[in-house]
């Protein structure tokens, strides 16, 4: 095994280690959400508050077949880093291999289902008349690739469970960059508007793919040939960690979907202002976003290996950096909103919507990075359903009544400001949450180390053999259970 296939994490800085492997996997991961971002931009170049709409609306359906993709990579990530901290690289490579064959048909099944029922769920969220046209136009083209980014995404999970964020990093800027030089090609040099749009992601996914199958089959060997003997092999393990998880990661576009419907009865400038702050959010978080992936092989590692000293300090580390972060990023959306509204042509209540995220709820999402953070410990702490309860919780009980009551007192704006309050409560929950689960664990390890410690060693020379003993000297050298006694 060479170094880079090695537990890396069991060692050195988890300081380090975490601001390494967020940092690089934020890139990566900013270059993806810079697709949704840059495709927004150059929609807005076309002066239609109708098409930015369609493309908000677009974009909470395209962030839930994401999501799905994000929760199998996740169980890839934390099954990959657990192998590895326990030195079995074969069942590394099958369980990549397996994962990589249910990623693609779970969002095979999503994106059918969300295909077949695409006009019950556009009138849901709010869209009607050419807005919801249009959004349907994208849908319909973008959707199909999804099983491409499920597989790509589980190959970066894999690079990054191996330590190797560099090359994570490298696949989903490759494929970032391919959508910035296509979407103005498709867009505007061909003149097909959206759809071309929607043509450029999908050949950013294609990229996305190829290069991190590339680096995790040619550069780590860390994918089995696909084999259903495998997948039967690892179902459970992989069932267990990534249908939590999915279900944790869509409690996210869910509750958008509910914030989305209830600004879309406020009008259509709201809904494109939004569509803004949904696409700038990610990129401007992407760190806090790539933390889950991130820090998720740390604490895999440190956990197969035993060390829950390094898993506490993980653990308090990440949300240091979240909170540090957060405030940074705060600080420069609130100088660059201005810009922010004139790059993006957006004027009235769409403006006074990314007026007010950028001036108030930006800060706010220090609480969702530390819930990203227990979300991450659960799933790599054997309690992935303790993360299900919570994001749940979260777009259900922590969005829709503030939301409702803050449209009621104070309008769309009012909307945005209750989504942030319910962010704080769970966040707070996740954080007491893993705390207390590291401490059991932690207290159960120790119990188990100081029974071993107080066992007897007896050599096995004084077991060899009961009854040559017997047969020389006549004693009896078996205890009532039948088993060796240790001789004289």
């Amino acid at each position: 095994m060479s170094n880079q296939q090695q537990a890396k994490f069991v060692n050195g800085s988890i300081m380090r280690h975490i601001t390494v492997m967020s940092t690089s996997g934020a890139v990566g991961l900013m270059a993806l959400f810079l697709v949704d971002l840059v495709d927004m931009f150059f929609i807005s170049l076309l002066g239609q508050v109708e098409l930015a709409a369609a493309i908000g609306f677009a974009g909470t359906i395209v962030f839930f077949s994401t999501s799905v993709s994000i929760g199998t990579s996740i169980a890839t990530g934390a099954l990959v880093s657990r192998a590895l901290g326990a030195g079995k690289m074969d069942d590394a490579r099958k369980i990549v291999a397996s994962v990589m064959i249910f990623a693609a048909l779970v969002s095979v099944v999503t994106v059918g289902l969300v295909l077949f029922f695409l006009d019950d769920i556009l009138g849901l969220i709010g869209a009607t008349g050419e807005t919801a046209v249009k959004a349907k136009e994208y849908l319909v083209i973008i959707l199909p690739s999804a099983p491409l980014m499920a597989m790509g995404m589980c190959g970066g999970a894999a690079l990054r469970g191996v330590g190797d964020a560099k090359r994570s990093m490298s696949a989903t800027l490759a494929g970032g960059a391919a959508n910035a030089v296509l979407d103005p090609i498709f867009i505007f040099g061909l003149s097909m508007g959206i759809e071309g749009a929607a043509i450029a992601s999908v050949m950013s996914r294609v990229v996305l793919f190829g290069v991190s199958y590339h680096a995790v089959h040619h550069k780590h060997d860390l994918i089995a040939r696909p084999s259903l003997t495998d997948l039967s092999e690892h179902f459970r393990a992989i069932t267990q960690i990534a249908v939590p998880a999915i279900v944790t990661n869509t409690a996210t576009p869910f509750g958008n979907a509910i914030v989305t419907a209830q600004i879309a009865k406020f009008g259509a400038d709201y809904v494109a202002g939004y569509a803004v702050i949904g696409r700038l959010l990610p990129v401007s978080f992407a760190l806090i976003f790539s933390l889950s992936g991130a820090v998720g092989p740390i604490l895999g590692q440190n956990f197969g290996a035993g060390r829950f000293d390094r898993v506490r300090l993980t653990l308090s580390d990440s949300v240091k950096f979240v909170s540090a972060y957060c405030v940074l990023i705060a600080v420069i959306l609130f100088f660059s909103q201005s810009f922010i509204t004139t790059a993006f042509s957006l004027s009235g209540n769409a403006a006074s919507m990314v007026n007010l995220f950028c001036t108030f709820i930006a800060i706010s999402f220090i609480f969702n990075g530390i819930l990203f953070v227990s979300n991450a410990a659960f799933n790599n702490l054997n309690r992935p359903t303790w993360s299900t309860l919570l994001n749940v919780g979260k777009a259900t009980l922590g969005t829709i009544p503030f939301v409702y009551v803050g449209g009621e007192l104070a309008g769309a704006e009012g909307v945005l400001i209750g989504q942030a309050l319910g962010s704080v409560f769970f966040g707070v929950a996740g954080y007491v949450l893993v705390n207390r689960l590291i401490k059991q664990l932690s207290d159960e390890n120790e119990t188990i180390e100081d029974t071993v410690a107080i066992e007897p060693v007896v050599p096995v020379a004084a077991f060899s053999s009961c009854r040559e003993v017997m047969a020389e000297d006549g004693e009896e050298l078996q205890d009532k259970d039948g088993k060796c006694k240790p001789s004289a």
